[in-house]
């Protein structure tokens, strides 16, 4: 199988981190201490995929975000992982004449402009400091890894919505410089697929016209053999299918039932980790004492946790259930293996504190999802939007658990609400009210309508239920993006509804173009307009049917269902 694009993101950062040079197989060698200077941008690719100690023994001392207060540090060298923006490029120009570093090596997330780099080169000649600045790179990273076949593009302002036309080619032109990146790191040109009429086909003609350039300047192209790594080309181009977020708002507000995508519906949870705070529960502080400190807590949800990797995609019944039975029981017989052995037992002791860290750590995010779903009866939820979307008959009615005081937040109703009035072709009138007693906020709804009128207008909108495709546990709203799969890459028919880009074949029609009838093993499925853990996971339990066939999950971002809500309504509000 080849490398996932998690690895080779991992391998190109620990390249940037060795000054541009592989790093040494026998690392008995002292590494050359650095520090490693990065935006939220760089620091937001980095944390998923390196730990501190990891950073460590690569011989990275300090990392400290660029717009931050640092001291001099005249003997090192300093790396550089950053975003090529305006204030980015004023403060290392600023660095350069404040002369903090011994030497320089700028890497840039995505390719900087000439004019910009003329900005650095004038300050470093300005500063005596050309000698200084020893390397300077685009990395073409500008995109987040979060698992083997997951990645995100922006995890930064995604809180701003625009609806301005300028902003929309602004955002269309970052989501396209952030594909492109993803797939000069993936060493591959993909065959691009997706529907008409709307971001999606978008991006993808400016995504295709992108590939195209580069790939036609020979000398500098890097899908060229030169510039690819070492065993990085694969003769296999993968499948590139772009979907609309617009196609499908029922998955977004879904209240979900597997374990990684309740964490993130219903905890802090960003970026492979979970904050949570401690002691809200505890004793209550005596009268007119000072009330205790609420501790935050975090924990890194990583591919090194077996039992994470295990139980991520499981119902939350099956983790509660299988506990950590297996780590209990392999913990208990390594003790009493080898009481006589003190010396084996001295051996695997940070084996078994290892051990009891993951057990502890499960057992308290698992709580505290447990709480959430007791608090809120999310299992109602879950069960009864099932049933509204895939159209089976309803056991009690919406009203019964709007007006229900104690089931779930004003938010959890709007959500309910709003899967409602998705699948349902009428709505009657006295929900309103009902809502509003339940202090439900409104403005989302008004962006559903406007949303509904349109895509009556334009198509149907989005058939719930009659998918075909069942995933085995989880919801059918996610059938736009399996239809969107199911179609291109494992039944070889035609889709004539999707439009056909192959970057590689010189300028025709779309009709006239050759089309690639070899089945593909690997697809990647691109959502526009956010992303969620419950379609990454339908479709990795889709794949799991499919021998041999690869499907990696991409979002612009990705959001759980309050930040969806929040931003609808933002909408609604327009």
């Amino acid at each position: 199988m080849a490398a996932s694009v998690r690895e080779k993101q991992t391998v190109a950062l620990k390249r940037m981190l060795n000054f541009n040079a592989p790093p040494l197989k026998n690392s008995a060698a002292e590494p050359v201490w650095k520090v490693l200077i990065y935006d939220r941008f760089g620091q937001d690719i980095i944390s998923p995929l390196l730990t501190v100690k990891e950073l460590r023994d690569m011989g990275i001392t300090l990392h400290l975000l660029l717009h931050s207060d640092r001291d001099p540090i005249p003997e090192v060298p300093a790396i550089f992982f950053v975003m090529p923006t305006e204030e980015n490029i004023d403060r290392i120009c600023q660095d350069l004449r404040n002369q903090l570093y011994e030497s320089y090596y700028m890497n840039f997330i995505s390719a900087i402009s000439r004019s910009k780099l003329e900005d650095i080169a004038s300050a470093a000649l300005a500063a005596n400091a050309v000698t200084q600045v020893t390397k300077v790179y685009d990395q073409y990273l500008n995109f987040i890894t979060l698992e083997d076949d997951m990645f995100t593009l922006c995890h930064q302002n995604k809180e701003l919505i625009s609806t301005t036309d300028t902003d929309m080619e602004a955002i269309m032109d970052t989501i396209v410089d952030s594909l492109f990146c993803f797939f000069v790191t993936l060493g591959a040109v993909p065959i691009i697929r997706c529907p008409r009429g709307n971001a999606a086909e978008m991006v993808a003609v400016k995504l295709d016209k992108k590939l195209r350039e580069n790939l036609r300047d020979a000398r500098n192209s890097l899908f060229t053999g030169d510039n690819m790594a070492a065993g990085q080309f694969s003769f296999q181009r993968p499948l590139f299918v772009l979907a609309d977020r617009n196609v499908d708002m029922a998955t977004p507000l879904h209240h979900t039932w597997t374990y990684q995508a309740l964490i993130h519906d219903v905890l802090d949870y960003q970026l492979n980790r979970v904050v949570m705070e401690e002691g809200a529960g505890g004793d209550p502080s005596p009268a007119g004492a000072r009330p205790k400190k609420k501790n935050r807590k975090t924990y890194d949800l990583t591919g090194a946790d077996r039992f994470w990797q295990k139980h991520k995609g499981s119902p939350f019944p099956e983790v509660a259930e299988s506990g950590l039975e297996g780590e209990d029981e392999g913990a208990i017989s390594m003790l009493s293996d080898n009481t006589a052995k003190l010396t084996s037992a001295v051996s695997s002791l940070p084996e078994l504190l290892e051990k009891k860290r993951l057990i502890d750590l499960h057992t308290n995010v698992a709580t505290a999802v447990l709480d959430h779903i007791k608090s809120r009866k999310l299992d109602v939820y879950f069960e009864y939007e099932e049933k509204l979307m895939s159209k089976s008959t309803l056991d009690k009615s919406l009203l019964d658990i709007i007006s229900d005081p104690d089931a779930g937040t004003p938010e959890d109703k709007m959500r309910l609400f709003l899967i409602y009035y998705i699948t349902a072709p009428q709505v009657p009138s006295e929900y309103k009210t009902a809502l509003l007693d339940a202090g439900c906020d409104l403005s989302p709804l008004n962006y559903i309508k406007q949303w509904k009128a349109f895509t009556k207008m334009a198509a149907t909108p989005a058939n719930y239920g009659n998918s075909g495709v069942k995933p085995m546990v989880m919801n059918s709203g996610s059938q736009l993006v399996m239809e969107g799969v199911k179609n291109l890459v494992l039944k070889q028919h035609e889709t004539d509804d999707y439009r056909y880009f192959d970057p590689k074949m010189l300028r025709g029609s779309e009709s006239s173009i050759p089309r690639n009838k070899n089945p593909f093993q690997e697809a990647i499925v691109f959502v526009v307009g956010g992303g969620n853990y419950i379609e990454y996971q339908n479709l990795v339990d889709y794949a799991k049917f499919k021998q041999g066939k690869k499907v990696v999950y991409g979002c612009s971002e990705l959001s759980n269902a309050g930040q969806f809500i929040k931003q609808l309504s933002q909408l609604g509000q327009k």
